[in-house]
């Protein structure tokens, strides 16, 4: 080691914080750089403090409902502040417990905002710290499309720190995180409007999934948009748009800009060790996560790969490993997304109109939760299950499951598919009864043609 350090990761989120780790374990001596809190946006603002503002919302909507259970509860209210105060609290724990990880595995944590001053070395608030290979995972931050006004809007980190929700929002973007605020907000009975550019909300699912979480959305007052253009914001009140060639208009207590992330390459110094980014500030790796720099690996948002928390941590450990000199490589095809909607949504690989448009000859298989015995007594009739797999060789292309806890199922379909895994082998395994995770094996029973649970299929 001709340097301080054998390894440098520049930012602390989940794939930084666990490349980190597991360059230590991999016997690297490491320096983790973070300005903020450790986590990163996924744990400080976004996929835990998210989900902790949804479970409680989802609670209180349950309760609502309760009087199909016989559970009558008169004068129901919600402590927003206290549920924002629980979120607070989880997401110190969590972090809490991300700091001892580190400094139990020896790594040494620097805290100041890191700059590259130079081919292996940084300044952190003053501080020189010299290393042999840098990572790079500084991250991303909400984007702002370039609109008149849009600077008053509210982003994704400015609904997660409000001590209270407003009366009503209009929401630009019907992606993940404009559905997951547009559930927090609906659940709570509050008024939401999406506009959206594309003809459709969440790109990558299957039709069948967003018409029924459309369907969903609206009986609890969510208006959509499709197909408009932004033209303008004003006060983060008023939301301008045009569609179908006319102008229009919408007006709300807030506005939420949830148009996408931009990645946090500005600033850093890349320039100084002679790395550039394309026009949108993402830095170009191969499947080994190295730059065009030797020595110079990047891993998470920044690289404009899969903007997923999960794929950041993956992506971590490949780069860990190939500073330590082993072989490791990453692949994208495989990589299952979560939305937290209610009910959730899980999903891997490809649609069928995708691998149609491939031209995969295919054969589907799915199931209705309406007639799976768990999520009739929880009270649960809309989702589906929907199994993609080729024609010939029977292999899994692709899961799309909306149910509750689809989100923790779409593993068990992820992990077969990383192993060839076929329909025919996922048939063959055996669910536990009852439970939600039966109308996976019924998908497989039905792209067979033998699905014993549903009325048979027309000739």
């Amino acid at each position: 080691m001709t340097h301080e350090f054998d390894v440098a990761v520049l930012g602390g989120g989940p794939g930084g914080y666990e490349c980190a780790i597991r360059c230590a374990q991999l016997g690297l001596k490491t320096a983790l750089v973070e300005a903020r809190e450790l986590g990163g946006t996924c744990l400080n603002r976004g996929c835990i403090p998210t989900k902790a503002l949804l479970h409680g919302a989802e609670l209180y909507a349950e309760a609502k409902a309760g009087s199909a259970f016989g559970l009558i509860l008169d004068g129901l209210t919600l402590d927003y502040p206290k549920l924002a105060a629980f979120k607070d609290d989880k997401v110190k724990k969590l972090v809490s417990g991300i700091e001892a990880l580190e400094k139990a595995h020896g790594v040494e944590v620097v805290r100041g905002f890191g700059r590259l001053t130079g081919p292996n070395e940084m300044d952190v608030n003053g501080r020189r710290l010299t290393y042999d290979k840098l990572i790079l995972a500084m991250g991303s931050a909400p984007a702002r499309p370039p609109v008149p006004g849009m600077e008053t809007a509210y982003t994704s980190d400015d609904v997660l720190a409000a001590v209270n929700l407003p009366s009503g929002a209009i929401i630009i973007g019907g992606g993940v995180i404009g559905l997951e605020f547009a559930t927090l907000f609906a659940s709570l009975g509050k008024k939401v409007t999406i506009v959206e550019m594309m003809p459709d909300i969440l790109p990558g699912v299957a039709p069948e999934i967003t018409s029924k979480l459309k369907a969903l959305l609206k009986k609890k007052g969510v208006e959509f948009i499709l197909g408009a253009k932004v033209t303008g914001v004003e006060k983060g009140r008023k939301v301008t748009f045009e569609q179908d060639g006319r102008a229009d208009e919408r007006t709300a207590a807030t506005v939420i800009v949830c148009a996408g992330r931009r990645p946090m390459t500005r600033d850093c110094g890349l320039e100084a060790i002679g790395l550039e980014t394309d026009r949108r500030g993402f830095i170009e790796v191969d499947d080994h996560l190295r730059t065009a720099v030797k020595d110079v690996y990047a891993i998470g948002d920044i690289t404009g790969k899969i903007q997923l928390a999960h794929v950041a941590s993956a992506q971590g450990m490949v780069a860990a490993a190939n500073c330590a000199g082993r072989d490791k490589t990453m692949r994208y095809d495989r990589v299952p997304a979560c939305i937290y909607t209610s009910p959730e949504i899980g999903y891997v690989g490809l649609t069928e109109e995708a691998a149609r448009a491939q031209g995969r000859e295919v054969v589907t298989g799915g199931f209705n939760i309406a007639a799976n015995g768990r999520c009739m007594v929880m009270n649960e009739s809309t989702g589906l299950v929907k199994l993609v797999a080729d024609k010939a060789t029977g292999e899994i292309l692709g899961c799309q499951i909306m149910a509750p806890r689809a989100t923790d199922m779409i593993a068990e379909v992820t992990a077969l598919m990383s192993h060839g895994g076929t329909i025919q082998s996922l048939s063959e395994v055996i669910h536990p009864h009852p439970t939600v995770s039966e109308i996976i094996a019924e998908a497989a029973h039905d792209a067979e043609g033998l699905c014993v649970n549903a009325m048979p299929r027309k000739k």
